[in-house]
């Protein structure tokens, strides 16, 4: 089995339960075929025994069946995951980084330091202004489309 198939939770939860499954459906299967057989043969069987008795079989062999199904589900996986290859990168070499290297390739990027100027501060509104839809839009150009807005409510004219 591969590493990733062993850390694989839902992997050993269905093998798990299909053990489980089995180990409970041979169990049911017999526990009443031994009852059924031993009652009949002694000549004390009652319809309790004989006819519940071949319905439990029935149910225990199904689970034993489901169970099973799960162990062989769960080999096939394990197969499979041997045969197709993990997708592994090949290992990279990193070497070490030169730090006065990095600071002269920063400075050959930007050669006006256009890096190093600091960025404009973002306006904001004084807490007492509210603006309205209208003031907020730009000269000469209309708004587009409907954003929710008062002024879009406005400007449109329903009938």
């Amino acid at each position: 089995m591969t590493r990733a198939l062993n850390r694989s939770i839902s992997f050993w939860v269905l093998l798990v339960l299909s053990i489980g499954l089995s180990v409970a459906g041979a169990l049911v299967v017999f526990d009443h075929l031994g009852t059924m057989t031993a009652t009949l043969k002694d000549g004390s069987a009652t319809g309790l025994e004989v006819y519940a008795g071949q319905s439990w079989i029935v149910i225990g062999a199904a689970l034993l069946g489901a169970g099973a199904l799960g162990v062989l589900l769960a080999l096939a996986l394990a197969v499979a995951s041997t045969l197709i290859a993990s997708a592994t990168a090949a290992p990279v070499e990193i070497a070490p980084l030169d730090f006065d290297a990095a600071d002269d390739a920063d400075d050959e990027d930007d050669p006006e330091g256009a890096l190093d100027a600091p960025a404009p501060a973002p306006q904001v509104a004084p807490a007492g202004s509210v603006e309205s839809a209208e003031d907020s839009e730009p000269a000469g150009e209309p708004q587009n489309g409907s954003s929710g807005s008062t002024a879009t409510a406005t400007k449109i004219n329903v009938r």
